[in-house]
């Protein structure tokens, strides 16, 4: 019995707002103009309400600022300020440093292919017959013989320095 008689009251709600929907929007003003509406005593005559006294007091409170609490705030401002303008001093120093870095990367690629064009142009203007026969005929080079010819075995670098002469001249 209940929940048949919660039901009506809901279905006369619900008929009601529908109602009100309804009016205003079958609502027409027959004019050309739009109303003057006064909205000041409109805002006058409504009802104004009540503040409780603490919320009164905290709304004062708000309202007025006491000389160390804008101190403070002058102070955190510029605190925030002198920070910021570090962090911007860093970014644009980065920066600097990055394309200081791209440019002397670039200038050791440059130097390393003008290096490498020199060497291949040097080893391809080297004639090795002619330094054979310049080191044969004017300087009296020749090849070794068998008994001039020394081996020996060497530990771990590749890099020989002779200090005392060798066993065998």
């Amino acid at each position: 019995m209940a929940a048949s008689r919660n039901r009506q009251q809901t279905n006369r709600r619900q008929t009601t707002y529908r109602k009100n929907e309804a009016e205003r929007r079958n609502t027409y003003i027959y004019d050309n103009t739009a109303r003057e509406l006064d909205v000041r005593r409109a805002m006058e005559e409504a009802p104004k309400k009540k503040l409780s006294h603490t919320a009164r007091k905290n709304r004062e409170k708000a309202r007025h600022m006491n000389l160390g609490y804008v101190l403070f705030l002058t102070m955190a401002l510029g605190v925030t300020g002198i920070i910021l303008i570090g962090y911007i001093r860093l970014q644009s120093d980065i920066t600097a440093s990055v394309k200081n870095i791209s440019r002397l990367e670039s200038r050791l690629s440059t130097l390393k292919m003008e290096n490498d064009e020199e060497l291949s142009r040097i080893e391809s203007s080297i004639d090795l017959g002619e330094v054979k026969r310049i080191a044969m005929e004017e300087l009296g080079m020749t090849y070794a013989e068998e008994g001039q010819i020394v081996e020996y075995s060497s530990e771990g670098s590749d890099y020989v320095r002779q200090v005392a002469e060798l066993p065998g001249m």
